[in-house]
């Protein structure tokens, strides 16, 4: 999508921050023994509440309010009986639809007590998503995204998972620009345009270089296994820089 208007903008703001809230207050209920499907509800029920709905129940019939992935899994991992213990790494993922709108956001969250090099890899994945978001301007190559989140990555001994990409979004959940790569690459010659929408979305790992399918139709592991994280925000392209999309409605 190419936002056009200060009502699109708007539109696009709104759905943005009820993925943020819903986020935000999954994260804030994360502790041990908590089940997947009540952190689910939690969000759903937000989302709800603000006259949204799920983007993967609406687009993909997943089976799920939000997608919920524990250790092993990577993404798209299904809500349900799984309960949370002590030193779990917990990957939330939220989008949602409103007035035809869609928003996207995630995050990983480290349950204590945790590991140092756990600790250490839940802040830089933050740290790689930045990186990736400080490169949107439009006119610029979006290549420069995952060049720069490619050279932190490897700067500091971390893999990262190449077959899980940054998307458009907008009027759909999935749009043009399509698999847009938060690692290095050579193949990549498309500008960012002004106004255009879309996700950053890296997926930092301590070894993990692909996502693999699993048993059931949705979820993802990490191949080889290994600790993953991903963060993710939706923003829009300007030529004075990305204004992100999916901030809550305070801060964390």
């Amino acid at each position: 999508m190419v936002v056009e208007t200060e009502e699109e903008l708007a539109k696009m703001k709104e759905v943005g921050r009820i993925c943020a809230n819903a986020l935000q207050a999954m994260g804030a209920a994360l502790e041990p023994g908590i089940t997947t499907r009540e952190l689910d509800d939690i969000g759903r029920r937000i989302m709800e509440n603000a006259g949204a709905q799920s983007a993967p129940e609406f687009c993909y019939r997943f089976p799920g309010a939000t997608c919920i992935s524990v250790n092993e899994e990577v993404a798209h991992g299904i809500p349900g009986a799984r309960v949370i213990a002590a030193g779990d790494l917990v990957n939330i993922d939220v989008s949602a639809e409103k007035d035809g709108f869609f928003g996207d956001t995630g995050a990983s969250f480290a349950v204590p007590p945790v590991k140092p090099k756990i600790e250490k890899l839940c802040r830089d994945g933050k740290r790689a998503m930045w990186l990736g978001i400080n490169q949107v301007r439009s006119g610029e190559p979006l290549a420069k995204i995952g060049k720069a989140i490619g050279a932190f990555a490897s700067k500091n001994r971390y893999t990262l998972v190449s077959n899980l990409a940054s998307h458009g979004i907008g009027r759909s959940l999935h749009e043009e620009p399509s698999e847009v790569s938060t690692w290095p690459d050579p193949s990549e010659r498309r500008i960012i345009t002004e106004g255009l929408v879309f996700t950053v979305e890296p997926f930092l790992s301590l070894g993990a270089t692909w996502a693999e399918s699993g048993d059931d139709d949705w979820t993802l592991y990490a191949d080889p296994r290994a600790p993953t994280v991903q963060y993710e925000h939706t923003l829009v392209a300007t030529r004075n820089g990305p204004v992100i999309l999916t901030l809550p409605d305070t801060a964390a």
